[in-house]
């Protein structure tokens, strides 16, 4: 399957309509969105148009899609713990987790690498806590770039901050929002505030990510709340006084996460397969876009060498434009082929005679210029061939290029010239090109390989 056709698909079952899984009898249309997404990431992976070359230069995106279809396969929604330096990330997912799962330290720096563990409590629902570098650690963009890669390839992102957000953390709050993932914001420490001041804090935070956030997702939690001081008295009636750890608490955001994954888990994961594998299909199609246009960069310059000699070395008249018109429906017929849309040699012979009546209009008194040159050269016999013929093998160069570029236009817009019609668009082409640049290399391309030929011409 063609990857545009491909990322069309996806962007049908991506629609909101596709996945309502909270709406009863909704299961059946999630898991036949969700078995059409499989089979389309399958047709990606496996889609033959798309060279050994671009596949080892996205190597990493390929394989991610490869993880993200076993996730789908198992059930798993993978949800990212972010957040800066000292938030408590990994204390908040090691509350979740109910066990020391991730590293805690008191060093910045600690999560130097991703680390991920199944939630005991959700293992029905396949619920994965992923740990991330702090967006604000010591040796910066390394750890940072890993944190945000690994957001982009989880299904739900919790984001922890210990107070009022501050501009880097609210940038990387918009940055993810615009990842299209789900987000949760732990307001986490909560038990260092007073009640009073803990619901004035929730509601700025509320405030700030208005647009970004739901209320609800707004959420208190104290993953490792401070010791408590504890009064003991002995059998002496002494006091005694020791401190006590509390537990975490984390219960509102843990039942949060349930019922989200109980409730939306594969519609999540599907669709955060899907628009990843939307933004690894735009990549093949640009790879794929300038592959193409590289080759028929190629192509058209060597063809434009072929007419360019051609009409030089054509000493009857106006026989070399002939000779030339011939070499221009060759050339579309390739460039058909390099974009995967291929004519025949009759409907090449009709594009390139409606390119050239559009160049013949708006370009006359150059063609005119050939044509003389032509007739001029054929009074002479060939005796002025380097007087004459280098300018009219220019001339022919030109021409290539501007029927080269103007059906390529017509082959990239899928054998259209679209809205604007074939005179606007082969104006464009004509205005977007520097003829004199053009011109001149084309008369030094040609004179040099004239010179080496001069002694048999004469």
């Amino acid at each position: 399957m063609a990857v545009d056709t491909l990322w069309r698909r996806l962007r049908g079952w991506l629609k909101p309509d596709a996945f309502v899984a909270a709406a009863p009898g909704a299961t059946a249309n999630t898991d036949t969105a969700q078995s059409r997404m499989t089979a389309s990431l399958r047709s990606l992976l496996d889609d033959p148009t798309i060279s050994p070359a671009i596949r080892s230069d996205l190597a990493a995106d390929f394989g991610r899609i490869e993880a993200m279809l076993d996730r789908l396969e198992r059930g798993e929604l993978h949800v990212a713990v972010f957040g800066r330096v000292s938030a408590g990330k990994s204390a908040l997912g090691n509350a979740l987790l109910g066990r020391e799962a991730f590293t805690v330290g008191v060093l910045h720096g600690t999560t130097a690498a991703a680390q991920q563990a199944t939630l005991d409590e959700a293992i029905q629902d396949g619920l994965v806590l992923i740990d991330t570098p702090g967006i604000n650690e010591l040796d910066g963009e390394a750890r940072e770039r890993l944190a945000f890669d690994v957001a982009e390839v989880s299904d739900l992102v919790i984001f922890v901050a210990d107070g009022d957000l501050t501009r880097d953390e609210l940038d990387a709050i918009h940055t993810l929002a615009a990842t299209q993932r789900p987000l949760l914001l732990a307001l986490n420490k909560a038990d260092r505030y007073r009640a009073d001041e803990r619901e004035a804090l929730l509601d700025r935070l509320r405030e700030r990510t208005s647009g970004l956030l739901r209320a609800e997702d707004v959420i208190a939690v104290a993953a490792r709340p401070s010791p408590e001081r504890v009064l003991d008295i002995d059998a002496h009636g002494r006091e005694h006084a020791h401190e006590q750890q509390r537990p975490p608490d984390v219960a509102a955001l843990r039942e949060r996460l349930l019922a989200i994954a109980q409730r939306e888990g594969k519609t999540l994961s599907a669709l955060n397969a899907g628009l990843y594998a939307g933004r690894l299909t735009d990549q093949v199609s640009a790879r794929i876009a300038a592959s193409r246009r590289l080759l028929a960069s190629r192509l058209i310059r060597q063809y434009c060498i072929a007419k360019g000699l051609a009409v030089a070395l054509n000493p009857i008249p106006v026989a070399d434009l002939l000779a030339a018109a011939g070499l221009d429906a060759a050339m579309v017929v390739q460039l058909s082929r390099v974009y995967g849309l291929p004519l025949t040699r009759a409907e090449s012979g009709r594009l390139v005679a409606v390119i050239s009546a559009q160049l013949a209009a708006l370009m006359g008194a150059i063609w005119g210029v050939q044509l003389v040159a032509s007739t001029l050269k054929g009074v002479s016999a060939g005796l002025s061939v380097l007087v004459t013929a280098a300018a009219q093998g220019a001339l022919g160069w030109y021409a290539t290029v501007l029927i080269g570029r103007a059906a390529e236009r017509y082959l990239v817009a899928g054998k259209s010239w679209g809205d604007q019609g074939a005179k606007r668009v082969v104006a464009e082409i004509v205005a977007s090109l520097d003829r004199d640049s053009i011109l001149r290399e084309a008369r030094e391309e040609i004179l040099k390989r004239l010179k080496s030929r001069q002694a048999p011409l004469l």
